[in-house]
Formats: structure tokens, sequence, C-alpha cells
């Protein structure tokens, strides 16, 4: 046991499977909603996940021409980092990637503000679409929310014991 988990009075790991994991990765997503995506290439870029679907797969719009693109056609295999809030919310995924350009599915993760990367609009010529099926990963998240985690750890700094609210573990979808 993990010296901190050890003072931990609570129950604090549970690993997630299937339908489980997949929620979790759409919650902690949906607050983070962007990530570090790093690619084989050892490149580490901010990317915006434009959905999450509901096998758990996550959606990104990209260029054709990205140094991201090339090195996800060399190896599919990505990993993501994100970070919900300051204190809660973290998870990282290992997934493999996939590169498109189905219209139909441009069209549905398409919205004005990525005319700044794709200036002619979602029939832009360079658009392609990243889907990441995770394969495995990890998450830290509080239990009930950080207003209860923060009164928690207030408690538990009074009377000296280990009342953090954590919980943790692997995602396997």
């Amino acid at each position: 046991m993990d010296s901190i988990n050890r003072n931990q009075p609570e129950q604090n790991h549970a690993d997630l499977a299937g339908a489980d994991a997949i929620k979790r990765i759409k919650d902690m997503v949906d607050e983070a909603k962007s990530c570090f995506f790093e690619s084989s290439g050892a490149d580490v870029r901010p990317m915006s996940v434009l959905d999450v679907d509901d096998a758990g797969n996550l959606w990104f719009l990209s260029a054709a021409d990205s140094h991201k693109n090339a090195e996800v056609a060399r190896d599919a295999k990505v990993r993501l980092y994100f970070q919900a809030s300051k204190h809660s919310g973290f998870l990282y995924l290992d997934g493999m990637a996939t590169i498109s350009v189905d219209k139909a599915k441009i069209r549905e993760l398409w919205s004005a503000e990525l005319k700044t990367w794709f200036t002619e609009g979602e029939d832009d010529p360079r658009i392609t679409a990243i889907r990441v099926v995770p394969t495995g990963g990890y998450y830290w998240d509080n239990k009930h929310g950080n207003l209860v985690a923060g009164i928690k750890i207030m408690i538990g700094a009074a009377i000296g014991k280990t009342l953090d609210d954590s919980i943790e573990g692997r995602v396997q979808p």
C-alpha cells in the first residue's frame, strides 16, 4: 500500500471497466474540454476534444498537413492527458488514433470558431478527423465534488487524519 493511502480510512481505489469506465472518461473530458495530445514523435500539443461518443472514442479535428497527422500516420499509439480543475479531475488515456476525411463526421464536429485554423470553413480540404480509441488509462478524482473534498481536507487537517475524499484507479473501456 502506498504511504498516503495507508493513512486513508476510506476506500479510495476503484478500477473501472466497460460502461463505468466510459462514463468516467466522458464526465472528466466534458469537464476538462481539452487535453495534451502526445504522439509517438514525442510532440505534445494542446487539443480540444470535440466529442466523446457512446463507445468512449474521443474525436478531434486536425490539419492534414500537421506534424501530428504525420506522426499518427507513422504510429497510431497516442497518450492524452487531462486536468479538469486545480485539485481534481486528472486522467490519462492511452489509445490508438486513426485519421479520417469523413465529411459527415467533420460536419458533425464542426463549430464556427474552428474557422480560425480552417479558413475555408467546414469544407476546407485540409480538415481531418482524428478518432482515438482508448486502450486503457488511469484517473485521479474526488468522490463527492470539490466542495465536499475541501471540507474533508480541512476537517482532516484539524483532527490530524487523512480525509481527502480521493478516488483513483485504472480505466479500461
